[in-house]
């Protein structure tokens, strides 16, 4: 018997219908031949980005891995130098209050809440470790980017400040319900900022500056200038956030961009798509996107910390507790972060398995094959930080 017939007679690990994308692609990798050939860049610059509020759950580890796996599989197949952009969101809402005056919410950034040198001690804590180990594993070089650095960059504020020229085309694409882009720009004094701007207005821009007057839950009225020095603090919603990030790297016509993204963003994608065409052309290409597989509960919901709480009475009772919060695995970091690798490449090897989505029972069944000393089941006690070194 041959190695072929062999292997049609082998049990497949994983079963996966054919879909459109997998039908013309030998390789996963392969997605990105057409920009390479095109494009010819020195560098592929694999982007993924993650919200820093906690702990993370495996969804987020699996776009984290998936990233640098595309990373080593591009470098093999195009024999190109690659590496991975880690994008800390460190603006994401840490607190939420409702004004009961005026019934407008506000809200405070990680950042705001708690200082700079707090959030850089969460991101050592929490998510260093397992990009360090990654990295290592796959010989794959990373920069953590912090959105409060980034935001201050002069690319980003020029960005930013060309945009508002197209404001009035842009912002229903950015806010389909309301047509108001939440721009939120926090009070200097105590940093809280309207969370859906509904009092943010723009009232003047030049090709260096904007003035922008914002109502604070404590302050009242107040105004500020968002320049190119990088003075006073510019957040923006989601989707325009991922406007401004993706003409900003399109300036750099050198190298590839990839932004490697959760399967949930297939759907958001094309309002980022509509505002680009609304606005003036990019200064180079665009960068690539590649979605990687979302994981389900049992429900058919995305895995989410904020709507699988311990002890709420719709949490699933088939997800792990460590797939909520990977502190949890009860195991050595390094163990975890090779059975991650083992998934994201098992699940890379084949484009029917890649672009699909998983359930958490699913992925408790292919856990099982993954190379690590012990397998976790539902109800291992956890062990802490410091013994995951995480």
């Amino acid at each position: 018997m041959t190695l072929e017939q062999l292997a049609w007679q082998t049990p497949k690990l994983i079963t996966s219908p054919n879909l459109v994308l997998a039908n013309v692609l030998a390789r996963t990798i392969d997605l990105l031949a057409p920009r390479i050939s095109v494009q010819k860049p020195n560098k592929a610059v694999f982007v993924v980005g993650t919200q820093i509020n906690g702990s993370p759950h495996f969804g987020t580890h699996l776009v984290q891995t998936a990233a640098f796996t595309l990373a080593k599989l591009a470098r093999q197949r195009f024999a190109i130098d690659t590496c991975v952009h880690f994008s800390a969101l460190d603006n994401s809402p840490h607190e939420i209050v409702s004004d009961r005056r005026s019934g407008h919410q506000y809200q405070k950034t990680l950042y705001h809440a708690l200082g700079k040198q707090n959030v850089s001690d969460l991101i050592a804590s929490k998510y260093t470790p397992f990009l360090d180990e990654v990295s290592e594993a796959t010989e794959i070089p990373y920069k953590l980017i912090a959105y409060s650095d980034q935001q201050q960059t002069l690319e980003f504020r020029a960005t930013f400040i060309r945009s508002l020229d197209v404001l009035e085309h842009i912002k229903w694409w950015l806010s389909p319900s309301q047509g108001a882009v939440h721009l939120r720009v926090p009070c200097p004094v105590c940093g809280w900022a309207e969370k859906r701007a509904e009092r943010t207005r723009v009232l003047k821009h030049t090709k260096e500056c904007a003035v922008v007057a914002a109502h604070c839950l404590n302050h009242g009225e107040y105004g500020v200038e968002i320049g190119m020095d990088g003075k006073n603090y510019l957040d923006l919603s989601t989707l325009y956030r991922n406007v401004i990030k993706e003409r900003v790297v399109a300036r750099d016509t050198d190298n590839l961009y990839v932004m490697v993204k959760g399967g949930d963003w297939t759907y958001a994608c094309q309002l980022v798509d509509g505002a680009h065409s609304a606005m003036h052309a990019a200064e180079g290409p665009l960068p690539f996107r590649i979605f990687t597989p979302q994981i389900l509960s049992s429900t058919g919901a995305k895995l989410s910390k904020s709507s699988l709480k311990t002890g709420d009475a719709n949490r699933p009772t088939d997800v792990a507790d460590w797939m909520l919060d990977a502190s949890a695995w009860p195991g050595q970091l390094r163990d975890y972060c090779k059975a991650m690798l083992w998934l994201s490449e098992t699940l890379a090897d084949d484009p029917r398995n890649f672009f699909r989505s998983f359930t958490t029972e699913e992925i408790a069944r292919l856990w099982r094959f993954a190379p690590v000393s012990e397998t976790p089941a539902m109800g291992t006690p956890p062990i802490t930080h410091a013994q995951t070194g995480s």
